[in-house]
C-alpha cells in the first residue's frame, strides 16, 4: 500500500497546532485513498474526509465564489448537523453567500465545540482579482480571516478527545493568489504543497487501474509485472489523474495492456498516428543514402553516421543502454563542421525522409537568443510578467507539431543559461513553459548545428584557424571533437551538456576541389531549371564558358557550398538577368550565352536568344 500522500500527513500532524492551511500544487490531482474493499482513486475533497473522519470529524462544508456553501459528505447526518450548527439547509445545490457571510461562518465554525468541523474554500484563487489590489470588502475579509487564525483555539468536542482545531482550508492554484501578508504574517497559517506523484505512488496506480486495461487480467504475471513498470516510468512528472485519462483513453481507442507507450505517448503528444512506426518509413531509410548524398555531396562519413543514429530512432533504441529510457528524444544530432558544407541542408533532407516535407523542420537560429533575457521567448515569460500567458516559440511550437525535426543553428551563439534548458529537454524530453504547459519531445529529432572547432583561440587569445583545407578527415574530426569538448568543459564549465549529447557528433568534412565542381554543376542546373520556369527559355553555353565560371566560382572554397553559390549569383545570375532586360525576349525558346567578358570588373554576357 503506498504512503499517505504528504500533505495529508501534514494536515493531520498539525491540526493541533494550526488552524488555517493554504494548500497549493497539484490541488485537482486524484489521490489513492483506501475505501473499502481497497484501494481508489478520489479526487481531493474525498481523500481530505477520509482524513477527517478517521479523525472524528462529523461534518465538512465547502465553499466556493461561483455557487456558494454545500455540505460535504452529501449524506442525511452532515445535513442535519449543518443545518443545526451553521443554518445551512439541507437541500440539493448550494446556497450562495457573501463574503461577509462567509466570514461570519468561519468564525462560527472555528469556535464550534459541539461537532469537529472543517471548511474548505474552494476556488480561493478566484476570490479576487489581484491580490494585492484588494477592494475594501475583500481587504476586510481577509482581515477578519487572518485575525479568525490568531485568536481561534484548538477546541475537543462535547463528546470528548484530544484538542483539534476545526480547520479553514483554502485551495489555491498558486500560493501567491492570496495576498502575501495574509500567509506571512499569522503563524497559525500554514502552506501545504501538492507535488506531483512519486514512483511509489504512480507504481500503486497503475497496479490499481491494470485491470481495466483490456488483456491484463488473462496476461501471465511477468507480462503484468512489465506493463506496470512501463506504465509507471513513462509517465514520470504526471499525475494520478493523468494515469487514469491514459486508461480511459486506451479504452475508447480500443488498445490493450501491451499498447501501453502508444497510449501514453498519444495522451503527450495528442496524437496516436505515429510517423516513427509506419513500415514505408524503414523502407526510405534503408534505401536513403544515396538520396542524401546526392542533395549532401562530399560528406559520406557524416551521411553514413547521421543514418546510424536515424537508424537507431526509428527503431526506438535510443537510450537502450539505459536502465529505463525515458522520455528522450527520438534522437539527438550534433552537426560540427566548417561552413557551407551541408549542415542546415542535411538537417532539411532528414526532414523530408521522414515527414515527407523538408519544411516540416522547426528552426531556431540561436543567434537571436545571445542574450539571457531571451530565454523568455524561446521558453515563455515567468509567471507575472507581461507575456507570460503566451507560452513560449518552442514550446509552442513542439506542441503544435509534436513529430518534427527541430534545428538549433550555431547553438554555441545562445547565453549559456539558455543551453541550460536543453539538459532537461535531452534528459526527460519535456519542457514545462512560463504558463505551466508540458510539451514533449520525446517524438522529436533534435539538431544543433556548430561551427566550434574550426577556428580557436591561442595562448594570447586570437582566433586562429584549427583545421584547413587539404586537412584528412580524420585529422578534421579529432580536432574539431576536442574544440568542442574543450568548450563545453572549460568555457562553459558544462561538461554535463556534452555527456548528454554523447558520441552523436557528426563532423562534416572541407569542401573538396571535386565535391565543388560537382555542387557548381547542380547550382548551375538549378539556375537553367528557374529560367525554363520563369521565361520558358532553354539555357545553354558552351563548354568553355561554363569552365571559366567553375574556375571563378571555385577559387576560393574556404566558404564552402555557400560560397560557390554566392560567387555564382556574382559572376552569372547578376550577368544573366542584367542580358536579359535588354534583349527581345518575348517568344523565344532558346537562351544560348556565346561569351563572358569583364571590362573594368564588370561581368557581362552575350547571349542569343532564338
Amino acid at each position: 500500500m503506498p504512503p499517505t500522500p504528504r500533505w495529508l500527513s501534514d494536515l493531520e500532524r498539525l491540526l493541533p497546532i494550526r488552524s488555517q492551511f493554504v494548500v497549493s500544487g497539484s490541488i485537482r490531482d486524484s489521490f489513492l485513498t483506501p475505501l473499502a474493499p481497497g484501494l481508489a482513486l478520489v479526487p481531493l475533497l474525498r481523500a481530505l474526509w477520509e482524513s477527517l473522519k478517521a479523525q472524528d470529524y462529523q461534518l465538512l462544508l465547502v465553499y466556493d465564489p461561483a455557487d456558494g456553501v454545500r455540505v460535504y459528505p452529501d449524506e442525511a447526518a452532515a445535513h442535519e448537523w449543518a443545518e443545526r450548527l451553521f443554518d445551512v439547509k439541507a437541500k440539493s445545490g448550494c446556497q450562495p453567500v457573501s463574503l461577509e457571510t462567509l466570514a461570519n461562518l468561519m468564525k462560527n465554525l472555528v469556535g464550534q465545540r459541539a461537532a469537529r468541523c472543517a471548511l474548505v474554500i474552494d476556488f480561493a484563487s478566484r476570490l479576487t482579482r489581484q491580490p494585492d489590489h484588494l477592494a475594501e470588502g475583500e481587504h476586510r475579509f481577509f482581515v477578519a480571516a487572518e485575525k479568525l487564525s490568531l485568536n481561534a483555539a484548538a477546541v475537543a468536542p462535547a463528546s470528548g478527545g484530544r484538542l483539534l482545531f476545526n480547520p479553514v482550508l483554502w485551495l489555491v492554484n498558486r500560493a501567491q493568489d492570496l495576498p502575501s501578508w495574509f500567509t506571512l504574517d499569522s503563524e497559525r497559517v500554514a502552506s501545504l504543497i501538492i507535488g506531483k506523484p512519486d514512483y511509489e505512488t504512480r507504481q500503486a496506480g497503475a497496479l490499481q487501474l491494470a485491470p481495466l486495461f483490456a488483456g491484463y487480467a488473462a496476461a501471465p504475471e511477468a507480462a503484468q509485472n512489465q506493463f506496470v513498470q512501463r506504465f509507471t516510468e513513462g509517465t514520470e512528472g504526471m499525475s494520478l489523474t493523468a494515469l487514469a485519462d491514459i486508461t480511459e483513453l486506451a479504452d475508447r481507442r480500443g488498445l490493450g495492456f501491451r499498447d501501453i507507450e502508444d497510449v501514453v505517448r498519444c495522451y503527450k503528444v495528442g496524437a496516436l498516428d505515429n510517423p516513427w512506426r509506419k513500415d514505408y518509413l524503414r523502407e526510405k531509410i534503408r534505401d536513403a543514402q544515396a538520396f542524401i548524398e546526392d542533395r549532401v555531396k562530399g560528406q559520406h562519413q557524416a551521411v553514413v553516421k547521421t543514418l546510424d543514429i536515424l537508424k537507431r530512432s526509428v527503431m526506438g533504441m535510443t537510450g537502450a543502454q539505459a536502465r529505463s529510457g525515458g522520455s528522450r528524444p527520438r534522437g539527438v544530432l550534433f552537426f560540427a563542421g566548417p561552413t557551407g558544407v551541408g549542415k542546415t541542408e542535411l538537417a532539411k533532407t532528414l526532414t523530408q525522409l521522414v515527414f515527407g516535407d523538408e519544411r516540416a523542420y522547426l528552426r531556431f537560429d540561436m543567434s537571436e537568443f545571445a542574450e539571457e533575457h531571451s530565454s523568455a521567448r524561446l521558453l515563455g515569460a515567468p509567471p507575472g510578467y507581461i507575456g507570460f500567458d503566451a507560452g513560449g516559440e518552442l514550446t509552442n511550437a513542439v506542441r503544435e507539431k509534436p513529430f518534427s525535426v527541430v534545428l538549433f543553428d550555431e547553438i554555441e551563439k545562445a547565453h549559456p543559461r539558455i543551453l541550460d534548458k536543453f539538459l532537461q529537454i535531452l534528459e526527460d524530453g519535456r519542457l514545462t513553459d512560463g504558463r505551466g504547459d508540458t510539451a514533449y519531445f520525446s517524438e522529436t529529432m533534435l539538431v544543433f548545428t556548430s561551427n566550434l572547432g574550426i577556428y580557436v583561440e591561442d595562448a594570447q587569445g586570437k582566433r586562429v584557424q584549427n583545421v584547413k583545407p587539404g586537412d584528412a578527415y580524420e585529422t578534421v574530426a579529432a580536432k574539431v571533437r576536442q574544440a568542442i569538448a574543450d568548450y563545453f568543459k572549460f568555457k562553459l564549465s558544462r561538461p554535463e551538456l556534452l555527456n548528454r549529447i554523447g558520441d552523436n557528433i557528426v563532423v562534416f568534412n572541407f569542401i573538396t576541389p571535386d565535391i565543388a565542381t560537382l555542387i557548381f554543376d547542380g547550382m548551375l542546373r538549378n539556375v537553367a531549371r528557374r529560367l525554363f520556369e520563369e521565361l520558358k527559355l532553354q539555357l545553354s553555353m558552351p563548354a568553355a564558358i561554363r569552365d571559366e565560371l567553375l574556375q571563378r566560382c571555385t577559387h576560393d572554397l574556404s566558404d564552402g557550398g555557400r560560397g560557390i553559390g554566392n560567387q555564382l549569383e556574382s559572376v552569372f545570375i547578376n550577368p544573366l538577368s542584367r542580358a536579359l532586360f535588354e534583349h527581345d525576349i518575348e517568344g523565344k525558346q532558346r537562351l544560348a550565352v556565346t561569351a563572358l567578358t569583364e571590362q573594368d570588373k564588370v561581368i557581362a554576357l552575350s547571349l542569343n536568344a532564338t
